[in-house]
């Protein structure tokens, strides 16, 4: 388990880190005002994303060990083109969008979505190497992409990150395609049984899905609130601290997926318990060591690699910084009670957070800005995992101090250390 937890988590570093150029490219070539458009296209199709996997998402990783791949693919690319198409048409109606806006909003979200369920199939079959080699490959293509374009074509429009986003989705889809096909499932089947799968995949997607929705509203309403209350060129400010907030959670996701692949195929689904607790103590010391060196980057460092108007990115992380802990900690808690079917916990505590979120970003933003709106994520982190930790640790049986980090996980991780290093070095 450890040795899978760092091989997933080396492959979320690289990731990150190219996530990274990615941010570094569209501020340090199209300024804070040209981030602040990248920024609200990428939410705008995280959004549509999100949506499409009211059928499909991360529920295709708890069926696809008991069920046939080609049951769940047809439902889960149909529902992608219906959300990716009719989505773009309603961004349209809400905002004063152009029609080229529209058509690169369905192409890319769908183009992301393929991806997605594709990788989601190959994990659920714990091909982990695949799916991160293939993660990798598409954040390594967007990054290239955008280099070259911005760089050497010195081609400084936002119509340069669409293309790029074709690329970058576009190869590892068909690559990972061409896996799917190797898979041993049939493709011939009953009728009635692919029936079955698309209504067994509905029902485990809306459930499990609902409070990642909400979730994506609590993460991103702030950003809404400041292209609207304040100005795209403070949008892309704040896109830049979030961006660099959130690469700490490379930390407790990369643990929380392996967990929740754990625990979606584990026989003794109580059975892991301890070693949930566990991974919790672990994720939240590690999560703390990279918030605490994070607010300690100064504002003038954040100048001179982004960009003069970046500096102010400093007030966005210290306001997110307790938000970021906060959540990092919860991500622990929502994915076991995920694993366990128990969609309703992590439904209301993302409703919790959402109620907190609105009102507290639309009375901030209008006098802080943009520092504003990174108070009220930490205010809706705040008050979902509340709920969630109260939960969680009634469902564990485990005491408050359970959940911190002591001496005693120290020494496992010491000894689990010893134990890799010595079977590798014997002959």
């Amino acid at each position: 388990m450890l040795m899978r937890i760092l091989h997933h988590f080396a492959a979320r570093v690289l990731t990150a880190g190219l996530s990274f150029a990615v941010v570094w490219l569209t501020a340090r070539y199209l300024g804070a005002a040209g981030r602040g458009q990248v920024s609200l296209f990428f939410t705008d199709v995280s959004g549509l994303v999100l949506l499409t996997g009211l059928v499909g998402g991360s529920s295709l990783i708890y069926l696809v060990p008991r069920r046939n791949v080609w049951h769940l693919l047809p439902p889960a690319y149909g529902w992608a083109v219906v959300v990716s198409v009719a989505g773009a048409a309603v961004v349209q109606l809400l905002r004063p969008v152009t029609l080229e806006y529209t058509l690169h909003l369905a192409a890319v979200t769908l183009a992301q979505v393929l991806l997605s369920i594709n990788l989601f199939l190959l994990l659920g079959r714990k091909r982990e190497r695949d799916y991160n080699v293939l993660t990798t490959a598409q954040a390594a293509l967007l990054a290239g992409a955008l280099a070259l374009a911005f760089g050497a074509a010195h081609w400084l429009s936002i119509r340069a990150y669409y293309y790029a986003n074709y690329l970058a989705y576009g190869l590892p889809w068909l690559i990972s395609t061409i896996m799917l096909l190797r898979l041993p499932d049939a493709w011939r089947s009953r009728r009635a049984r692919r029936r079955a799968a698309a209504r067994e995949l509905a029902r485990h997607s809306r459930g499990a899905h609902l409070s990642n929705l909400l979730t994506f509203a609590n993460y991103r309403f702030g950003y809404y609130a400041v292209a609207y209350l304040a100005s795209a060129r403070e949008l892309g400010v704040l896109s830049v601290g979030v961006a660099l907030a959130e690469a700490i959670w490379l930390i407790p996701r990369s643990t929380a997926l392996i967990q929740y692949v754990a625990l979606v195929n584990a026989a003794d689904k109580h059975g892991q318990t301890y070693a949930a607790l566990r991974g919790s103590r672990l994720t939240l010391l590690a999560t703390a060591a990279a918030v605490a060196v994070l607010a300690a980057v100064p504002a003038s460092w954040l100048a001179a690699f982004f960009g003069p108007e970046f500096g102010a990115a400093h007030g966005v992380i210290l306001a997110l910084a307790p938000g970021i802990l906060i959540n990092g900690a919860g991500m622990q808690a929502s994915t076991y009670f995920s694993g366990m079917a128990r969609y309703r916990v992590n439904n209301r505590a993302s409703l919790l957070g959402l109620a907190v979120t609105v009102p507290v970003s639309m009375l901030l933003v209008p006098r802080l800005g943009m520092v504003g709106a990174a108070l009220g994520m930490t205010a809706s982190y705040t008050a979902s995992v509340a709920y969630l930790f109260w939960h969680y640790r009634r469902a564990l049986r485990a005491t408050w101090p359970d959940l911190l980090p002591g001496r005693a996980d120290w020494q496992w991780l010491i000894g689990k250390a010893r134990e890799q290093l010595s079977t590798r070095n014997k002959p």
